[in-house]
């Protein structure tokens, strides 16, 4: 394992960097032989979408009393609903689909129960369809995503309780 850290290419890592920051692209990955070097931002998906409940609370004072109210249900409500543990997350930047075909009969539903490593839904990144497995067993509480809906990497798609 000592060898493999050693046969990093810092200079490649840069490199990747600056081809992020000169084509706005988020995320680039290269992968040579058993080398898989991934480079991505954080910092502009979270700016997005720090700036989405601002606007949603600027309308809200007006009414005193559901200003208070509208706040605390929401907050309550999406805590216990979004255990990080029950939630699988994008592999990858692409668009979801919930179905093998367009009008085909969705993969999974909320309430089904699926079995570890069956396919919950399939997320398209550059013409390939990646199909997504259940990482373990359990009931399908919460689908989060749309069909066709673009996601980004590491993005919520499916509570499995």
């Amino acid at each position: 394992m000592s060898e493999k850290k050693q046969g990093i290419d810092k200079e490649l890592i840069r490199e990747l960097a600056n081809i992020l920051n000169d084509t706005d692209l988020s995320e680039i990955e290269v992968e040579q032989e058993d080398l898989r070097i991934r480079v991505s931002r954080a910092a502009p998906p979270a700016t997005v979408y720090a700036s989405a409940p601002a606007h949603y609370a600027a309308p809200a004072p007006a009414p005193a009393a559901a200003a208070v109210a509208a706040p605390v249900a929401p907050a309550a409500s999406a805590a216990p609903a979004r255990n990080p543990a029950n939630t699988v997350t994008s592999p990858m930047v692409g668009t979801v689909y919930l179905s093998p075909a367009p009008g085909a009969r969705p993969f999974i539903e909320v309430g089904a129960t699926v079995k570890e490593g069956q396919t919950i839904l399939i997320v398209e990144a550059m013409k390939t369809m990646n199909q997504i497995p259940a990482p373990k067993s359990g009931k399908v509480v919460e689908i989060i995503v749309n069909d066709s809906q673009p996601v980004e990497y590491g993005e919520a798609l499916v509570v499995i309780e």
